[in-house]
C-alpha cells in the first residue's frame, strides 16, 4: 500500500463537495511528475485530501477505488493525461495547516513542502500517520 496527498482549490472542488459526491476522479492533472504519481497509485491506496491556495490545510483522506484511465477533460491531449477515481473515507478531526506541517521536522522531506506545485505527491507512511496524528491533536 502506497501513500498520497491530492490537492484541490476548495473553490474549485472541496471536501464538502467530495463528501457530497462520494466519489470523483481526480482530474486537471497537467504536470508529468504528478501524472505519473497518479499512475502508481493503486486501488486501497489512502490520499491525504489537502486544500490548496485558499486555506493550505490538509482536511480529510480519501481512498484510490480505480486505478488510472485516461483524463476524459483532457480534450487537447488525450492520452497524455490520466485520472484515478477516488472516494472519501473521512474528514481529519482537525485540519492540519501548512505551517503546522512546516513546523513539524519530521515533515521537512514531504513533497508538499519540497516540491509545492505538484498537485499530486507521494507520501510515506510515516509521514501520512504524522499528518493523521497532527490532526487529532
Amino acid at each position: 500500500m502506497q501513500y498520497w496527498l491530492i490537492k484541490s482549490e476548495p473553490f474549485k472542488y472541496s471536501w464538502d463537495q467530495f463528501v457530497a459526491d462520494k466519489r470523483t476522479f481526480w482530474d486537471g492533472v497537467r504536470n508529468y511528475q504528478a501524472r505519473n504519481n497518479l499512475m502508481q497509485m493503486a486501488k486501497g491506496d489512502f490520499c491525504i485530501f489537502y486544500h490548496s491556495n485558499e486555506g493550505k490545510e490538509a482536511v480529510g483522506i480519501a481512498k484510490v477505488v480505480k486505478t488510472h484511465y485516461p483524463d476524459p477533460t483532457a480534450v487537447d491531449e488525450p492520452g497524455d493525461w490520466v485520472v484515478v477515481d477516488v472516494s472519501p473515507e473521512q474528514k481529519l478531526k482537525r485540519p492540519v495547516s501548512l505551517a503546522e506541517m512546516k513546523a513539524d521536522p519530521r515533515l521537512s522531506q514531504m513533497g508538499l513542502i519540497r516540491q509545492s506545485r505538484l498537485s499530486v505527491v507521494a507520501l510515506t507512511k510515516v509521514e501520512f500517520d504524522i499528518i493523521v496524528a497532527h490532526s487529532e491533536g
